[in-house]
């Protein structure tokens, strides 16, 4: 009888109309016992009923939580693994409620984790595989659900998963291998406070370096159709990879997957590449790099293991897109590390796509890129030979014109940069700078009332350096720039009026 019961109600619950009296009759909470039966059918109408009724009813769901469903939904999972139609019943009942954080602290204290690696493992249709990622992109918000998916061996499974639908071309399998790598990239990045530890920490980014192994072990052994697909899954992996890596890294993830080799997969991925021509995966792993990029111990690990020079052999690529990631990757690395920025100052095929770069004025992204990478090369060297190595390649004229840039960010760069090298070879820089007028370039931004106080302060301290030349010296006091100063000292910003003080003191030879 209650078996036919349940089953009645199971049915009843289908019509919208019947839930509010199934609701007010109490009968979810009826039902609740059931679950716990080993009768199967029983526990199939059981659980369909109360799926039915507490659809879309937040409340109702808290409810369920509180009562103790979970629990009795793993063990559906767990004891009745083989039957379909009670595991579609629980897995649905748990897409239901994942989103609740009720029900996701509830499952932390499970093995369900587990159980959604063995069902992801026998999914075989298409309506299987979304409804347990489903599940399982609710479950990976929680940083305790997320270190229990990674112990139960979930980014392993899902690298299968992307290795068996990397050759199809079918638009479900599409959407399988976003959702998978979406999963796959926040799982092994851990939680928001970086807190995946242990033995989760040791097999995170192994996941990764397996991808795209196999995606480079795949090419050339299939048909020209399998292997564009596999560029697209590839493709989809690395962008996933980049979107979660900014947000959720932190020096201990971005390191972790650095020294696991992830790295080097990306930039034989990059070098295979530029020789086939595929910009769409060299965009893709050029972002991610950079993102990895970011903390500074990953930088120290990238440049001992060589992957600047690596992957300056992208230089030959002719693709705008790919030439833009590769310079914000590599000033990205130079960012606060003199060895890499007299590395790249040293390097004459740099220095001059670099400078060719600078006068691109059909990709202004580009160019815009260029000039701030020379700019980073010399504000963060601090090598003589840097700063006449990019004045042999006539790189400084740029960075002149660079200080006259609409963005003051880019303003900023260029005259920092400029001021160091002033410090470290004035002598050698003499000539360009007179050549590029900088000394005129600089009186134009200190008369310039839209001019940032932060960019007038800046031009008056590379300035200072400049009154060390004879010639220079000249300049200044012919372009009547002691006349700015004295109106300068006036200013609403206290830190341009102190440095236009100072100056006018160094011009007099008050100091």
């Amino acid at each position: 009888c209650a078996v036919k019961a349940a089953h009645v109600l199971s049915e009843i619950a289908k019509n919208e109309e019947m839930k509010t009296p199934c609701i007010e009759a109490d009968l979810v909470l009826t039902l609740i016992p059931l679950l716990e039966s080993t009768d199967q059918e029983m526990l199939l109408h059981a659980g369909r009923a109360i799926g039915r009724i507490c659809y879309d009813n937040r409340d109702l769901q808290e409810e369920l939580v509180k009562v103790g469903v979970i629990p009795s939904l793993v063990r559906i999972l767990t004891d009745y693994a083989e039957s379909e139609p009670l595991v579609h019943v629980a897995l649905l009942a748990l897409y239901n409620l994942a989103d609740l954080d009720s029900a996701k602290e509830a499952l932390s204290m499970t093995e369900v984790a587990e159980q959604l690696v063995k069902q992801l493992r026998r999914a075989e249709s298409h309506e299987r595989l979304e409804i347990v990622f489903e599940v399982l992109q609710a479950l990976a918000e929680n940083d305790a659900l997320k270190v229990q998916l990674v112990d139960a061996g979930m980014p392993e499974v899902l690298s299968e998963i992307l290795l068996r639908l990397q050759g199809s071309s079918q638009a479900e399998d599409a959407c399988i291998v976003k959702a998978a790598s979406d999963l796959i990239v926040s799982l092994l990045l851990g939680g928001k406070k970086g807190n995946i530890t242990g033995q989760a920490a040791k097999n995170n980014a192994k996941a990764i370096v397996l991808i795209l192994a196999r995606h480079e072990n795949s090419q050339g052994k299939d048909s020209l159709n399998s292997q564009l697909t596999s560029l697209v899954s590839i493709t989809v992996f690395l962008r996933s990879l980049t979107c979660s890596a900014l947000p959720l890294s932190s020096d201990s993830s971005c390191l972790r997957m650095v020294q696991l080799g992830v790295i080097h997969q990306l930039l034989d991925l990059l070098e295979k590449h530029v020789q086939s021509g595929d910009t769409s995966v060299q965009q893709a792993a050029l972002s991610a790099l950079q993102n990895l990029a970011v903390p500074v111990v990953s930088k120290v690990q990238m440049l001992e293991e060589g992957v600047a020079e690596r992957i300056e052999a992208l230089l030959r690529s002719e693709s705008p897109p790919v030439q833009f990631k590769l310079l914000g990757t590599l000033r990205m690395l130079a960012d606060g590390q003199a060895d890499a920025a007299e590395m790249l100052g040293q390097d004459p095929m740099l220095l001059k796509r670099l400078v060719q770069w600078c006068s691109v004025s059909d990709h202004s992204g580009i160019c815009g890129e260029a000039n701030r990478l020379l700019a980073s090369i010399l504000h963060h060297n601090r090598s003589q030979e840097v700063v006449k190595a990019i004045q042999a390649a006539q790189g400084v004229k740029h960075l002149v014109s660079m200080t006259t840039s609409e963005h003051a960010a880019m303003q900023k760069e260029a005259l920092n940069a400029l001021a160091i090298a002033s410090a470290i070879d004035l002598e050698t820089l003499e000539e360009s700078f007179k050549e590029s007028q900088l000394v005129q370039s600089l009186h134009k931004l200190l008369r310039d009332d839209n001019t940032s106080p932060e960019v007038k302060y800046d031009s008056m301290g590379l300035l200072c350096r400049l009154l060390n030349s004879g010639d220079l010296r000249q300049q200044i006091e012919e372009d009547k720039i002691k006349d700015t100063l004295e109106q300068l000292c006036s200013h609403s910003n206290a830190n341009v009026v102190k440095e236009a003080t100072t100056m006018l003191q160094v011009l007099r030879g008050e100091t």
